[in-house]
């Protein structure tokens, strides 16, 4: 039966899609072990922080009834609210690349760029995920495909095991709210139950 969800998919495996500041910065030389091992380790960073901060909601989900289930949700509401903001602030603090539709996966990884790299060039992909975090996701990517429109795909080093098991449970979390997002009816006057709440 169709969903009415198309799911997003790249190199065979399942890919997370969205319009997100991207830029590919050419590297000079191959990084050095040491180099990898810092960038894997600060992906991994990002991408566990990352999936916390979607983690919103949940506790609406698993307990309406508890006497602090509102409370809890408005602080969370709350909070979510502050890390928007200073998200805003870091953005306008240091510049980011311009938003452009960017599919990727552990494997390989689709964008369009205004500028984009060569065939066959090697540098790092820069992903900025969400506006709360201060640094942006950063793979390392081998061009393999430029079209005449500036679309370019390129595959990804092995990010490490850790990293890639973080990249496919993003791009799972992100499959699964598109097609509950598209199982559930609408509320009457399109409330939700944070408006509810917040009310």
């Amino acid at each position: 039966m169709y969903e009415g969800v198309d799911t997003v998919i790249l190199n065979n495996e399942l890919a997370y899609q969205d319009v997100l500041p991207v830029a590919f910065k050419p590297l000079a030389r191959p990084m050095d072990a040491a180099a990898v091992a810092a960038l894997t380790d600060r992906n991994v960073r990002m991408l566990q922080v990352c999936a916390v901060l979607e983690e919103q909601g949940a506790l609406e989900k698993k307990d309406e009834s508890s006497p602090h289930a509102a409370d809890v949700l408005r602080l969370e509401v709350k909070v979510n609210l502050l890390l928007d903001l200073v998200g805003q602030l870091l953005a306008a603090q240091v510049p980011r690349p311009v938003p452009a539709l960017v599919r990727f996966n552990a494997l390989g990884a689709l964008w369009k760029s205004s500028n984009p790299p060569r065939v066959g060039q090697q540098g790092l992909l820069e992903i900025w995920l969400r506006d709360s975090l201060p640094q942006p996701l950063a793979l390392i990517a081998n061009v393999t495909h430029v079209a005449a429109d500036g679309h370019v795909k390129a595959n990804l080093v092995p990010p490490g095991e850790a990293t890639a098991d973080l990249l496919e449970k993003l791009a799972f979390r992100r499959h699964r709210r598109q097609v509950a997002g598209s199982r559930q009816p609408r509320r009457p006057g399109n409330e939700t139950a944070i408006t509810r709440i917040l009310r």
